[in-house]
């Protein structure tokens, strides 16, 4: 089996022509911030046509400082930084309950670019929570309303029964509430922009923190 994962492994390509255009990007035309420039990328990736350009890993820490990955939905950008939503007693909100600071990674193969966000992260409040839920599709309702996010599952039997009863109330009472979902701000400390390049040469122009609350810019070798 290893054998086979290997050959596998050097068959793939990255960034083939057919399906990737590695675009020049010159850093010093670059915003004195980030979140310009994340949007300018976020809806080029779109026009290209990159799939589910909105998902992103989140990274996080456990009590004890283990770290764990998923992959999550994008559900805003602004002068608060990078929000994203689940339950508060999931595995991430327990983690970051414990540990407020998290990293966002972006990858978007059409193009040869990736962002990387970290920094700590606060609580919405619960209006802002209730308004993001019901802004959702009735499935993404019914989900939430499902619950016990990673939470161990006795059977696949119980799943299917509590589905079904939450997607019955999701159509019965749209403004129905989940006290739990809630919506989490990654305010950034860093932010990295990377551009791959056909010759190794790629572009990483990464914004930091500096002590007035300003923004530094910053070449890093590839």
């Amino acid at each position: 089996m290893g054998t086979d994962l290997d050959e596998l492994l050097r068959s793939l390509r990255v960034w083939a022509p057919e399906v990737t255009e590695l675009r020049s990007f010159d850093p010093a035309t670059a915003p004195a911030e980030p979140l310009p420039l994340f949007t300018t990328w976020f809806a080029e990736a779109v026009a290209a046509g990159q799939p589910e350009p909105h998902t992103m890993s989140l990274a996080t820490a456990d009590a004890e400082g283990a770290p764990d990955v998923r992959t999550v939905m994008l559900h805003g950008a602004d002068e608060h930084g990078w929000h994203f939503a689940s339950h508060a007693g999931s595995r991430k909100g327990r983690h970051l309950a414990a540990r407020p600071y998290a990293a966002l990674g972006f990858y978007w193969p059409t193009l040869g670019r990736q962002v990387r966000v970290r920094g700590r992260v606060t609580v919405a409040p619960a209006e802002v929570a209730d308004a993001d839920l019901h802004a959702r599709s009735t499935g993404a309702l019914a989900a939430a309303l499902v619950g016990h996010q990673s939470e161990v599952l006795p059977g696949y039997e119980e799943l299917e029964r509590a589905s079904e009863a939450a997607w019955e109330r999701a159509q019965r009472e749209p403004d129905a509430s989940v006290p739990s979902w809630t919506v989490y701000v990654l305010a950034p400390d860093e932010v990295e922009f990377f551009q791959g390049d056909a010759r190794r040469r790629h572009v990483r122009l990464d914004y930091r923190r500096d002590e007035e609350g300003g923004w530094v810019r910053e070449l890093l070798w590839p």
